[in-house]
């Protein structure tokens, strides 16, 4: 049955993207015109805000050219509309320029769970992650090498420039809050400093071991957010504290917090036993209300942020280059794309919630992508169309496909991370040889370490020297912070004098190189 679009007032060229124009209607993008002064200023047959829904059909079509996605959009109109060539289509997009798309995203991100949609909170905080995505190629053009540069590999440059992509994301939903982009070379924990400001008091980062810079943790907690994220290696944090469940208690960068060092092993269906030690750092200082076991099997949800780079890059973009030939053609696009993401999610997450205690997991993006497409082209569900079954039900036809497909719950289970390409350095990174294929995890066992403290009683683990020493004196009274005489007094020195000024010079070096922690003048 033929249909027609009368939502906009003109017949000059369609304002849609299917079902999605509910989450994003043409009230909302004129609004978005408005305010970024990107409205047309005479009677044109391809509007601005059609630009608008242009780019987010490039994006809910990346495997067809503009013509084609022009197509798409009109398949479904009984009116008589314009046939533009791809160079209007082009002028159209750069007439609408990048401000609209990323105010458009603003506008949609941030949470999209209700507080008791299952698997979204721990405790009273949202648990939330931020991380990088480097292999968004972008076309190998002069004006993108120029604001992008070269990846450099093992064996030489990338094909292709690379976008680096940092996104703040709700693990329970994988909905996006924030998100910044620009040239790989300046660094994913520079681009987390402009993401902390998007941290609330109700929330709950978890983030990886790139994350853990003194700087950083400053940043997050002067939000008011709590965060539990992973340390590097070599990082050794000074004992104030034991706690019983085998964590300790710290300072860095004059934060009070907490670390968990604990061994992870896992049992496989196959006989395999596969783990490693973690060592996290946390404001949940409390072991008593967030044991550390807990805290410990809370930071695999860390990975969910994973899932969204899959959905973005290998789903939605299926590993394709992006469409533009210059950076703001850039801009614009992913500003596009991740306000597609978003409406994608929110009405993923709308759909689910209809079901009592359905985890916002179980909900296929794939399947919510194909739906979003069908209803482009036969203008289902949009409020605009016409015909007896135009009309969609509760959660939409978006919706409806992707309750009829639920995924099943969540299944244990690793692999070997190994990426097919022979450049990346994953190509044949398995350390620990997991298998290649997906093998099901029968037991995940979680062993808290305790801090190994030199003991003057355990000769072979005592430290030489005056280091050693005063090691030993602090281990002893681990639950108390040390004035400087009080350490001269247990090494046998004078408490006044030279003695006790070389002493203090060597405290004040060993804390300059946080080898030990000063909690007040001459106190560590």
């Amino acid at each position: 049955m033929a249909q027609s679009v009368t939502g906009g007032t003109n017949v000059f060229a369609p304002g849609h993207i299917g079902e999605l124009t509910q989450v994003i209607p043409p009230e909302l993008v004129d609004a978005v015109l408005d305010e970024t002064g990107a409205h047309e200023r005479r009677l044109r047959s391809l509007p601005s805000r059609v630009g608008v829904y242009l780019v987010l059909a490039l994006g809910l079509f990346e495997h067809l050219g503009t013509g084609l996605v022009w197509g798409k959009l009109v398949a479904g109109l009984a009116a008589r509309v314009p046939q533009p060539s791809e160079k209007a289509l082009r002028d159209l997009r750069r007439r609408v320029g990048v401000a609209p798309l990323k105010q458009l995203f603003d506008v949609l991100a941030g949470p999209l769970a209700q507080p008791s949609t299952p698997g979204v909170r721990y405790r009273r905080w949202r648990t939330v992650a931020f991380d990088g995505c480097g292999s968004l190629n972008v076309p190998d053009h002069e004006r993108n090498r120029s604001w992008l540069g070269r990846t450099e590999r093992r064996h030489g440059p990338t094909g292709y420039p690379r976008l680096m992509l940092m996104t703040l994301c709700e693990t329970g939903t994988r909905g996006l809050i924030a998100a910044v982009f620009g040239p790989a070379s300046k660094g994913e924990t520079d681009y987390a400093h402009d993401l902390a400001g998007h941290l609330t008091s109700d929330m709950l980062l978890l983030a990886d071991r790139a994350f853990d810079s003194n700087e950083l943790l400053a940043d997050i907690a002067a939000q008011g957010a709590q965060f539990l994220i992973r340390a590097t290696s070599t990082r050794r944090p000074p004992v104030l504290a034991l706690l019983p469940d085998g964590s300790y208690l710290t300072r860095l960068g004059g934060l009070r917090l907490r670390v968990i060092e604990a061994e992870i092993r896992a049992r496989t269906a196959d006989g395999g036993d596969f783990g490693g030690t973690y060592r996290l750092l946390t404001t949940l200082n409390d072991h008593r209300t967030d044991p550390a076991d807990h805290l410990v099997r809370l930071y695999h949800e860390r990975w969910e942020i994973e899932v969204t780079y899959l959905a973005l890059r290998h789903t939605l973009l299926k590993g394709r280059v992006l469409r533009s030939k210059d950076p703001v053609g850039l801009n614009q696009e992913m500003w596009g794309l991740l306000t597609l993401y978003q409406a994608l999610r929110s009405v993923m997450v709308t759909a689910v919630e209809t079901l009592p205690g359905c985890d916002p997991d179980r909900a296929g993006f794939t399947i919510a992508l194909e739906a979003a497409r069908d209803t482009v082209v036969s203008l289902a569900g949009t409020t605009a169309a016409s015909g007896p079954d135009s009309q969609p039900g509760l959660v939409g036809h978006i919706g409806a496909r992707v309750l009829h497909a639920l995924l099943p719950g969540r299944r244990m289970r690793l692999s070997t991370r190994i990426v097919k390409c022979g450049t990346s350095r994953y190509n044949i990174w398995n350390r620990d040889g997991r298998p290649r294929d997906s093998t099901p995890i029968t037991a995940i066992e979680i062993t808290v370490h305790p801090p190994a403290l030199p003991s003057a009683q355990d000769p072979s683990r005592a430290l030489s020297g005056r280091w050693g020493q005063v090691c030993q004196i602090l281990a002893a009274n681990s639950n108390q912070a040390m004035h400087t005489r009080d350490i001269a007094r247990r090494l046998g020195l004078p408490t006044s004098g030279r003695p006790l000024s070389s002493l203090t010079a060597q405290l004040c070096y060993w804390a300059r190189n946080d080898r030990l922690v000063r909690t007040a003048p001459s106190t560590y």
